[in-house]
């Protein structure tokens, strides 16, 4: 037990340190343009880089880790990390600060790619379900911490002390991670990691974010549809590529089990459907109800906050009521809230415009440690790592295409009804993710997240 909980601290400042520093930057922004004299919209590119990094090298990650055992890979992930937010501290111009925060970006992806096996490997099979609840928590935690740590460190100090703090909690991290984070019980055999492999599947997510963010900025239909025929043609020869082989840096194999299949797509939807509401919401807040910027960032608080107190106690329900009910039940509660929030008028009440916040919250909660349970719990140990990095994979997917949905309806109509609509398109999906996962109500749950009998 002593080791178990060293392993988990190790896991909590890796995925705590990484979330944190996704969001922790925003608030720097204006600042960052003003000491380099670049653009608001260029600044962005401090945040972009970070998420492109991520997301174009978490499944390659999560592939080297079924080969050469996860806690190499989670090691090296906080390590480069940790390098990189040195390099932050010190950038002297605004490229190379974009180059810092691009391999801390690399370094996220390694550890984002498998910190949900970590905890299969860590956890006893019967309590896996708390450990993701545990995660979740983490995750909540840090992104409810985000701005409000970077607005007490600019108070205090100038924007590089944002990446100073991950200096120690870094070397920490990794210290502990090396000495007390088990290694894969089985590992995947085959060939080594093709690294051609990899920089298709970096091109297909790439291209894939590129033309999102082409779209989002309405850049020529021209560049757009150049973007899209690459995407199609770069996707379809490493999809070709991967379909045979064994141990595939994109799970096909994992996708050919029914539930892990239909977990991967209530993933997306519930991801889509959060985003969307999550962008939307602001725009509602301020442009209809008539609250200002700093109210409406504390009333959203509402929603990552509960998650901190229920994320635990979802993870425990799953020992208890079939993963698939309860995530099907969770998703439910959405179109519940957009409900709520359509019957709102001008001048309601805080406590009106917190409740349906809350509900979510509870809602997102009762969907996301149980999915995760089963996405995990689903795989074959020696592909613990392909099912950690696809769950993230989803994750980043959903939330890509959340946001793009909301910039195309804001592109077509006023702030107010592109808020209203987007709401609804929220609903929308949230209904079609409650439908996949009650549909795996059907399909034989993993041995580890099983309910238990009573008596």
């Amino acid at each position: 037990m002593p080791r178990r909980l060293w392993a988990i601290l190790a896991v909590a400042f890796g995925v705590g340190l990484s979330v944190l520093d996704a969001s922790i930057v925003n608030v720097a922004l204006p600042t960052i343009a003003r000491e380099f004299s670049v653009s608001e919209s260029h600044s962005i590119w401090v945040v972009t880089a970070y998420q492109l990094a991520t997301v174009m090298t978490m499944l390659s990650f999560s592939a080297i880790a079924n080969r050469v055992g996860c806690r190499r890979v989670y090691v090296f992930g906080l390590s480069l990390f940790t390098i990189a937010s040195l390099g932050c501290v010190f950038a002297s111009s605004f490229g190379g600060l974009v180059a810092a925060r691009t391999l801390q970006g690399v370094g996220a992806a390694a550890v984002t790619s498998i910190n949900t096996t970590l905890i299969r490997f860590i956890y006893p099979r019967r309590r896996l379900g708390r450990g993701m609840g545990l995660n979740a928590t983490i995750v909540a935690a840090a992104s409810v911490a985000g701005p409000a740590v970077a607005s007490l460190i600019l108070s205090l100090g100038s924007w590089p002390w944002l990446f100073a703090i991950n200096l120690p909690i870094g070397a920490v991290a990794v210290s502990l991670s090396a000495r007390f984070l088990p290694d894969n019980p089985e590992r995947g055999t085959g060939r080594p990691f093709d690294w051609r492999d990899g920089v298709m599947n970096a091109l297909c997510f790439g291209l894939f974010f590129a033309l999102a963010e082409s779209f989002t900025h309405r850049l020529s239909s021209s560049l757009i549809l150049f973007e899209a025929l690459l995407l199609l043609l770069v996707g379809t020869l490493f999809v070709r590529s991967q379909l045979h082989k064994e141990n595939p840096i994109l799970p096909f194999d994992l996708l050919r089990i029914p539930i892990f299949s239909f977990s991967v797509a209530t993933s997306i939807c519930s991801y889509v459907a959060q985003m969307a509401a999550l962008v939307a919401l602001p725009f509602f807040l301020q442009h209809y109800l008539g609250h200002s910027v700093v109210r409406t960032g504390l009333l959203m608080m509402a929603w990552p906050m509960i998650t901190i107190f229920t994320a635990p106690l979802a993870g425990r329900l799953v020992e208890h009521i079939h993963a698939g009910l309860m995530g099907g039940v969770g998703l439910l509660i959405l179109p519940l809230e957009v409900y709520l929030c359509s019957r709102l008028l001008p001048g309601a009440s805080d406590l009106q415009i917190v409740a349906p916040l809350l509900l979510s919250g509870v809602g997102f909660s009762l969907f996301q440690s149980p999915n995760n349970s089963i996405l995990v719990a689903s795989a074959p140990a020696s592909r613990s790592g392909s099912a950690s990095g696809m769950q993230g994979t989803a994750r980043l997917v959903g939330q890509t295409l959340g946001a793009t949905l909301v910039s195309a309806l804001f592109l077509a109509m006023a702030p107010a009804e592109g808020a209203s609509m987007a709401m609804e398109v929220a609903a929308a999906f949230s209904l079609l993710g409650a439908g996949f996962s009650f549909s795996r109500l059907r399909l034989p749950l993993p041995e580890a997240i099983r309910p238990r009998k009573r008596g």
